[in-house]
This record gives C-alpha cells, structure tokens and sequence, in this order.
C-alpha cells in the first residue's frame, strides 16, 4: 500500500522539525532572566531616596543656598543613568560599555528631526500660555521669570537636570527593551506612564504651581503630568525610530525643560491646556508614524 509522496512526508518531517527548534528558543528565552522591570524599580527607588536625602537635606536641614538646591536637583536627575550604568552587565549581557555609548550616539543627526522635535514641544509648551495671558488680561512675559540666575546658568541647569541625566537610562536602553516586548504604541505608553510617576515624588513639590491647591487643580496637575510625559515620549520614540541616535531624545527633553523650568505665576487653567495640546501633539505624531510606516511597507512590497 502506497504511503504517499515522499517529498510530502520529507517538507513535513522539516516543518515539525523546525517548529520544534523554534519553541525551544522560545522556551529558553522565556527563561533567561528579565532584569528591565528590575531596572525600573531600581531608577525609582534610587531618585526617591536621592530626593529625599539629598534633597530634603539642602532644603530643610542645612538651609542651603537656591543655587545649591538646584544643583542636588540635577544630580538627583541622574538616578536612571545611575541606575542603568550599575545594572549594564545583567541588563546587556556580554555588551561592552563604550561600544554601547558609541552606538547610541553613532547615527547621524538630521536637522529637520531636531527642528520637528523642538517646535513641537516649544508651541505645545507656548501655544497654552498665550490662551492663559489673554483669558487673564496679563502682559505674555509675566509668566517666564530666570528665578535668580543668569540665562546660561539656567541653560545648563536644564541640560544637566533631567535631558542628560535620565535619557541614557530611559530612552537609551528602556525604550529599545520595551519595543522588543510590546511593540511601538504600547512600548510608547508604557514608557510615558513609567517616566510620569518616576516624577511622582516631585508632583508634590509642584503643588506651589496651583497655589498650594490640593482638591481638583492637583488632580488636573497630575492628569497632565503622565499625559504630557506620554506625549514627550510619542514625540521621541517617533523622531528616534527614524534615527537612532540619542541625541533627538536629549534635546526634545531640554526644549521642554527651558520653558518649563522658567514658568511662574501659571495655576491648573494653564495644566489643563497643556494636557490638551500634548495630547494632541503626540496624536498628529502617532498619525505620521503609522502613514508613513503603510506608505513604506506598500513601496517595499510594489519595489
């Protein structure tokens, strides 16, 4: 009795064959340790330790000088790089450190990606407080203050409190594990909740901003904090994906930080349209994103 085509019988014998090599690397991945939540964990407990050491400390108990104040802010910033740096060899197995650092920051700068980046922040940051200046009747400028210090004192202390000290942590190595596992749109939200509530401890502090309101202008604060953090990281994710290099990231947290760190007077009428224009910042970013990547797989499968 005839037991069929053999070449049928040989093309199955490959496939159950390959299947079975492909679930058992599937299997042995799944057991290798993951150390990325671990790694979050670790950037959280450490800047909330650093802050209120640290911070508590200058403020409360040495009555440091503002200058002072500012400068533990932006070593406390660093916690995620900190963090990243002592967690390397069981985050990146086998990776080398320099190697590592000379490939974030390989990829070629384009232009119109920094200008993209920046203006969207910069008018999504702007755009809110010229709604709030004329909704109050008051002058534009009376919302930015230099807070004491000298325009390029206060330059570098946006550079050094949060851009250079959290993006090799966050975006450097956090953003590339978390697309690996979920894929752009839920690696992205994912990120934006995890960077909103890392700021969490400091959500408290920025209670001055709503004149020491603590009912619904606080929950409006806190609403736009993880959405306007979400949107930051739609807007870097979508630059990023286009260039790799760190860069992108470092500076479109810098641009939010100039304006952000100048801001005075400014209560949850100005918090409210904020979380509106990042929200739809980072929508018209998602759109692009996705229009570009069809237009992209349609001409790769025509070509």
């Amino acid at each position: 009795m005839p037991l069929g085509n053999p070449t049928i019988w040989v093309s199955a014998n490959k496939y159950y064959g390959l299947r079975k090599v492909a679930m058992k690397a599937r299997f042995e991945n799944n057991r290798k340790p993951d150390f990325m939540w671990n790694y979050v964990i670790f950037a959280y407990l450490l800047f909330w330790i650093m802050v209120m050491v640290l911070g508590g400390s200058a403020a409360m108990v040495f009555n440091a000088p503002p200058a002072l104040q500012r400068a533990v802010e932006a070593l406390c910033a660093w916690a995620p790089t900190i963090a990243f740096l002592a967690m390397f060899r069981k985050l990146i197995p086998g990776a080398n450190l320099k190697a590592f650092m000379a490939k974030v920051f390989r990829p070629k700068l384009r232009f119109d990606l920094m200008l993209a980046g920046g203006v969207a922040v910069v008018l999504s940051s702007i755009i809110p407080l010229f709604i709030l200046s004329v909704s109050k009747g008051q002058p534009f400028t009376s919302f930015f203050s230099l807070k004491g210090y000298s325009l390029p004192v206060t330059l570098l202390l946006c550079l050094f409190a949060g851009p250079l000290g959290e993006e090799l942590g966050w975006r450097g190595y956090l953003r590339v594990a978390l697309d690996k596992k979920y894929g752009f749109i839920k690696a992205s939200l994912v990120a934006g909740v995890i960077w909103a509530f890392w700021h969490a401890i400091l959500w408290f502090v920025g209670v001055a901003f709503m004149g020491d309101e603590i009912g619904w202008p606080f929950v409006i604060y806190i609403i736009s904090n993880i959405v306007v953090m979400t949107s930051l990281v739609i807007i870097m994710n979508v630059v990023m994906n286009k260039s790799e290099n760190l860069i992108y990231a470092i500076w479109i947290h810098l641009c939010y930080n100039v304006v952000f760190y100048h801001l005075v007077n400014v209560d949850y009428v100005y918090f409210a349209w904020l979380t509106l224009f990042y929200a739809v910042t980072g929508a018209l970013f998602l759109l692009y994103h996705y229009g570009h990547f069809s237009i992209r797989r349609k001409n790769e499968a025509l070509s």
